[in-house]
């Protein structure tokens, strides 16, 4: 029955005000990609977008707390960079600069749903947020601070773009995929971890050049992120079966949602 399956929400993307743009040029626009809504829903679930409750026309008395208690999990997904002084840094070039308002957002959305005791998962983008919400730095582009390193980010191929991935051993995710046939991912991102964020563990790297691609809070709460985009694999492109990393993301948000129950 619907109201029996999980609501996950998805924190939004951001389009601010563009006056190039020809739809709604003077406003701040939010959105998801389908993919990941679609991604989510394979698995059962209810995706669910969560608009920012601040912002210049904010109105009401709803706030990030609200939605951490209503939703049983939060997935932060991928889009613009990450603002170098969420970290201490101030941006190499003006181009990187990020979305510093996007930024505090999903920052405050992770420590609400940390703290209400739900899981949080993120991909790309979003496990680059989770590195910097929780203390960690990075590098505001890799073929600038880390010139040997494999390109990670084709703009032409896109999600085309592929590389291999190695597994940590004696990890939560080694154990998920120890059955994959294939550990062919995607690589769409010209950011990366630099200083892993206190409590967390790095569970998979690039073979190539060791860049991490999985991380994991050590703590009570579930908190996990992958680099990659498990949401635009496709079977058919011989890639990586991300579908153990969602079923474990919403078993944990059920094991969450069942124990709020008893209390």
């Amino acid at each position: 029955m619907v109201k029996d399956r999980l609501k996950i929400g998805i924190s939004a993307c951001f389009l601010h005000p563009d006056p190039a743009r020809a739809a709604f040029a003077k406003k701040t626009l939010q959105y998801v990609e389908q993919s990941m809504a679609h991604w989510i829903m394979s698995g059962g679930a209810l995706p669910v977008m969560v608009p920012s409750p601040v912002g210049d026309t904010a109105r009401g008395e709803v706030h990030f707390d609200d939605y951490a208690q209503w939703l049983d999990g939060l997935v932060l997904h991928g889009g613009a960079d990450v603002w170098p002084g969420s970290y201490g840094e101030t941006p190499l070039q003006e181009r990187w600069s990020g979305d510093r308002i996007r930024d505090g957002y999903e920052q405050a959305l992770v420590h609400a749903f940390v703290a209400a005791g739900k899981p949080v998962f993120g991909v790309c983008r979003g496990l680059q947020l989770i590195n910097v919400a929780f203390g960690g730095t990075l590098y505001q582009d890799i073929a600038t601070q880390r010139p040997e390193a494999v390109l990670h980010r084709d703009a032409d191929t896109y999600d085309q773009h592929f590389h291999q991935l190695e597994i940590v051993e004696k990890t939560r995710l080694g154990a998920l995929l120890a059955g994959a046939s294939s550990y062919k991912i995607n690589s769409i991102h010209h950011q990366g971890i630099k200083d892993l964020a206190p409590g967390f563990v790095v569970e998979a790297r690039c073979p190539e050049d060791g860049m991490v691609e999985a991380i994991r809070g050590t703590g009570p709460a579930y908190v996990a992120a992958v680099q990659w985009h498990p949401e635009f694999h496709q079977p058919a492109l011989g890639t990586l079966d991300d579908t153990p990393l969602l079923t474990d993301f919403l078993q944990a948000a059920q094991a969450a949602k069942d124990q709020l129950r008893t209390l």
